[in-house]
């Protein structure tokens, strides 16, 4: 577990802090001083999230996956700086975590507890139906039957991710890309199945033939790797496809990607990588240099919206849904043309506006 100092906590030291220097000082650097700690005091109180415990699950990726995890962890931090809320956390090693881990947040008395990934849907739902006074918000995941007190954070990514498509077969002078996901669960397999349908849909307007590995539309099947933690697998994977003709790579994987990213980094700039969830050449600087790009999923943003409804009383089955159009995803831009970008960002304007569908 990771646990995080509040900022009451701060905001008294502070101030303690403060009237202990004005005691060496003048009477008047002392009133200043006192004046200083009661403004500071005072500011803390005025935030709204006081007395609210916000607590995260990780998946078995880790907080420090560079991706979903970390990004969803960025929500809680962006919670606790703007509202004031405190915030704790309990990092999944395997899927026999969830439950225990879950169960742990529910006797602290966490007023609402986020989880991360798909795979602990099932885990979520049998926690918030047994603790309905509870808040819970899962990432990638929506429940169906709706429970009264769980919400869902999903992302159209395949919208971005058909731009990354197109993109992707603009920028290959092999005339083949690829694509692999950790594991076949449907918040993987819509990255991959919307980057083919990007690609079919740039040779369609351009008169091309470049070639998907990993990922067949038509049987929504593909490569995967299996896992979300092996960075072998990763750096196989993408051997295996760069045998094959891909030079850009658009790896769906958590961890398992940043072995993709290795491989790439070894490839001389034979190879190079779109990045997923972030924006990958900032969250993963060493291998800054082989990323054209980054599909974006807006996590921390959802993550902060669920809290922030927490801390203002509502409870809610409503689903948010992150999209073009409201901001939910979209595309960071590394190493593209300009002249490509330019056209990538007309097609997310279609998307966003239904004048091109997927």
């Amino acid at each position: 577990m990771i646990k995080r100092k509040g900022l009451k906590s701060a905001a008294l030291a502070i101030a303690a802090f403060s009237l202990i220097a004005g005691a060496c000082g003048s009477d008047s650097d002392t009133a200043t001083e006192e004046t200083t700690a009661e403004v500071t005091e005072e500011t803390y109180a005025a935030l709204p999230g006081e007395g609210i415990l916000a607590c995260q699950v990780t998946d078995t990726g880790g907080v420090d996956d560079k991706g979903f995890n970390q990004i969803s962890y960025k929500g809680m931090q962006d919670a606790e700086s703007t509202l004031g809320v405190e915030i704790d956390l309990l990092e999944s090693t395997s899927d026999a975590d969830y439950a225990p881990n879950l169960q742990n947040f529910a006797d602290k008395g966490c007023n609402i507890i986020v989880t991360v990934g798909f795979l602990l849907g099932d885990a979520t739902k049998a926690a918030a139906e047994a603790n309905p006074s509870t808040n819970y918000a899962i990432v990638d995941s929506a429940f169906d039957p709706p429970i009264a007190n769980a919400r869902g954070l999903v992302f159209a990514t395949d919208q971005p991710s058909f731009m990354a498509g197109y993109l992707a077969a603009g920028m290959t002078t092999t005339g083949v890309v690829g694509t692999f996901g950790g594991i076949n669960i449907p918040p993987v397999s819509i990255f991959m199945d919307g980057f083919a349908k990007g690609v079919a849909y740039y040779n369609e307007q351009k008169g091309t033939t470049v070639k998907v590995l990993g990922w067949d539309t038509a049987k929504q099947d593909g490569t995967f790797a299996g896992n979300f933690q092996s960075l072998d697998d990763g750096k196989n994977i993408a051997k295996s496809q760069a045998d094959e003709g891909a030079d850009i790579i658009f790896p769906v994987a958590g961890p398992v990607g940043l072995g993709s990213a290795q491989f790439a980094m070894e490839s001389g700039g034979k190879v190079k990588i779109i990045g997923v969830d972030v924006d990958m050449s900032v969250s993963n600087p060493d291998a800054a240099e082989v990323y054209i790009a980054s599909v974006l999923k807006n996590i921390d943003a959802a993550v902060l919206a669920a809290i922030t409804d927490t801390v203002n009383g509502v409870t809610t089955s409503d689903n948010y849904v992150g999209t073009l159009a409201n901001g939910g995803v979209g595309v960071a831009y590394t190493a593209v043309p300009a002249e490509l970008q330019a056209e990538v960002e007309a097609i997310g304007q279609g998307i966003a506006d239904g004048t091109i569908k997927i």
